[in-house]
């Protein structure tokens, strides 16, 4: 971007001069503002601090989702509201309002807009969209002012990423007017922090369109909506500097298809989370997973796992790894459950899946060939990972410390052996082995003084 690029943005966001709202029409606007209302069918709302632009549209689909009180509390940090609190508030999907923002730029801060902000709900069985948009910036406090009203009405916010970005940047607009209190959310809903446990071991990705594509699509339908023809969410913000300052109409219909298609997203991926949280709250045996992807069950696992369900998360673990789970997910389930079972002193399946783990290193050092390098250095670190932990359970639990010792030497040698064949960076295996000579010092130590009473007895330590 050159210079004149840049002051050209600076220009197009100084806010216009304030027109009287007894007289506010359209006067002061550019045509293209009457163009736009004129593609859409949109209207002007009219409020006491002005007007915006308003869209109205009601969609079939995706259908209102009935959500168990249990599922909506694994939507939550652990303890943030008592069950009774969550049923008063969010078991009502009539309560709930979706929400997504598009603003000038991603970095937030005072010089950040939200120039539309779209909202959604349910109504009739499908969805009911609604989206607010500043034809000039003096109509900010209209717009702020009709949002608070709509979020009155709804106490439940649902947003993705909302907690980081749309809110706190709504938050400081509204605290810019000095004059519109926000209406607070009583529970705010982000739903991409479980898409992110429940979906990136298999996706990696957790952006809205790609879960729309892999996940709500997946299902042996498409979705009803398709976004083939939408439009770059990095070019929105030019879109509306061109269009304050006097450009087409045109690119801006685009984005209003953009931000629906998003809270139509967020309204099924809602559903289809709650789904998932139903069927393994309440499973009654492993069958029912056969309809999951094995992926799917263990970011499902690891969701319950942090919020305080080891029982149920253990069962999911164990069916993932019944299911079938692609290498590198693999170690990561048995890992994982191998610290779930030692924190419920459940050490015989402990100690199976930290030797699984060992095995799996083993196996993967004699078929080289057919891993990455990334992919041995993960699996030898496990291995080294789970050689530790069996250490600690033969030190402190099983009183065997030789056993514990002969773990950790044949864990040296296999590093030291990767190590020969440039299978681990040598300033990464240097820092573990050293980490593994004190465990195995400290174990010798052990031994030693454990046959020093046979000695004794013997004779062979007197004068």
């Amino acid at each position: 971007m050159n210079l004149a690029d840049k002051f050209a943005h600076v220009a197009a966001l100084r806010p216009a001069r304030r027109r009287d709202v007894e007289n506010v029409r359209t006067a002061n606007l550019s045509p293209e503002c009457d163009r736009l209302g004129q593609l859409l069918g949109a209207q002007a709302n009219r409020n006491r601090y002005g007007e915006h632009l308003s869209y109205r549209q009601w969609y079939a689909t995706p259908e209102m989702c009935l959500p168990d009180v249990r599922s909506l509390a694994l939507l939550l940090p652990q303890g943030l509201l008592d069950a009774s609190a969550i049923a008063e508030f969010a078991a009502d999907p009539g309560q709930w309002l979706f929400l997504d923002t598009e603003t000038t730029g991603i970095s937030g801060g005072t010089g950040t807009y939200a120039f539309m902000v779209g909202i959604a709900w349910w109504d009739a069985g499908g969805l009911q969209v609604e989206q607010f948009f500043m034809r000039d910036l003096d109509e900010e406090h209209s717009l702020l002012l009709e949002l608070s009203e709509r979020m009155s009405e709804r106490p439940v916010l649902v947003t993705f990423n909302g907690k980081s970005f749309d809110w706190p940047l709504l938050e400081t607009r509204y605290r810019m007017t000095r004059a519109i209190p926000p209406c607070a959310p009583k529970l705010h809903l982000d739903l991409l922090h479980p898409a992110r446990q429940l979906w990136r071991p298999r996706l990696g990705s957790v952006r809205l369109r790609d879960l729309e594509r892999h996940v709500l699509g997946s299902e042996g339908r498409a979705l009803e909506w398709s976004r083939h023809d939408d439009i770059d969410s990095s070019l929105i913000p030019q879109m509306y500097f061109d269009y304050l300052r006097g450009g087409p109409a045109e690119p801006l219909a685009g984005v209003f298809r953009h931000n629906q298609m998003d809270l139509r997203g967020l309204a099924a991926l809602a559903g289809k989370i709650l789904t998932l949280f139903d069927s393994g709250q309440g499973f009654p045996d492993a069958a029912h997973h056969s309809t999951h992807d094995p992926i799917d069950l263990y970011g499902l696992s690891r969701l319950m796992h942090r919020r305080g369900q080891p029982v149920r998360a253990r069962e999911l673990y164990e069916s993932a790894l019944r299911s079938g789970l692609p290498r590198h997910v693999e170690r990561l389930a048995r890992r994982e459950l191998a610290q779930l079972a030692k924190r419920e002193q459940d050490y015989t399946r402990a100690t199976s899946l930290w030797e699984d783990l060992r095995e799996a290193s083993l196996v993967g050092k004699r078929k080289r060939s057919a891993i990455s390098k990334e992919d041995a250095q993960k699996a030898l670190e496990s291995a080294i990972e789970a050689a530790e932990q069996l250490a600690i359970y033969y030190e402190h639990r099983a009183k065997q410390p030789q056993r514990g010792a002969e773990v950790i030497s044949h864990a040296i040698t296999d590093l030291q052996n990767a190590q020969r064949h440039g299978g681990i960076a040598a300033a990464r295996a240097v820092k573990i082995e050293t980490r593994l000579a004190r465990r195995l010092l400290r174990l010798e130590r052990r031994c030693a003084i454990g046959t020093m009473p046979e000695l004794i007895r013997a004779g062979s330590v007197l004068d």
